[in-house]
Order: structure tokens, then sequence, then C-alpha cells
């Protein structure tokens, strides 16, 4: 029963990721943190796991008329190095500074597509 909820809670995950090209890992984390009780940190990392099958059939979708590959590869060097980076934060920071960077990050994400 827990693997059917997981994949029906895939379902947004997958159609946020896919209307908006991004935007799923915050849903996923959200996902992940209140509804199926996954702790902070492990939520955050588990996220990353999921985005990554989303973002692939998501580009395969839209790879034909809407892709500039070039910018994919170069944004993609310098993503991985940004997400080793990150990634090392994550295991650091502690649980009440995440909430607080994270929430920040939403909050100004969403300031920002208002304007």
């Amino acid at each position: 029963m827990k693997n059917i909820k997981n994949i029906l809670w895939g379902i947004p995950i997958g159609f946020v990721n896919g209307f908006f090209g991004s935007g799923g890992g915050v849903v996923a984390v959200y996902v992940l943190k209140n509804i199926l009780k996954v702790e902070d940190k492990k939520a955050h990392a588990t996220a990353l796991g999921i985005i990554l099958p989303l973002s692939c059939a998501s580009l395969f979708m839209y790879q034909k008329s809407e892709v500039d590959f070039k910018i994919v590869l170069l944004c993609a060097i310098g993503g991985s190095i940004g997400g080793i980076v990150g990634a090392k934060f994550l295991r650091k920071i502690p649980k009440k500074w995440l909430k607080i960077v994270f929430g920040l990050v939403m909050i100004l994400s969403g300031l920002r597509m208002i304007w």
C-alpha cells in the first residue's frame, strides 16, 4: 500500500516538473516531509533522486523543439559542481537552518515570479 501511495504522490510531482520545467523538487520535498514523514535532510536528498528521472522524461518531451543543448551542457557542468558543493553543505547544516534557508529561497522565488 505504501508503494502505491508513493507512486500516486509522484504524479503531481512529475506534473509540476513537466508543466513548469522545474519545481517538482520543491513539491517532492514538501510531500516527503509533510505527507510521507521523511526526515528533513533525507527528504531534500531523496527529492534530488526523484527529480533526475522526472527531468529526463520532461526533457524527452521538450527536446525536439524547445531545448538548446549547448546551454544544457554548459549549465550542467557548472550545476554539477554546484550540486556537489550543495550536497556537502546539506550534510553539515543544522536542521533549523535548512528550514530557514529553504523557506527564504521559496519566498524569494515566489516574489520573483509575481514581479
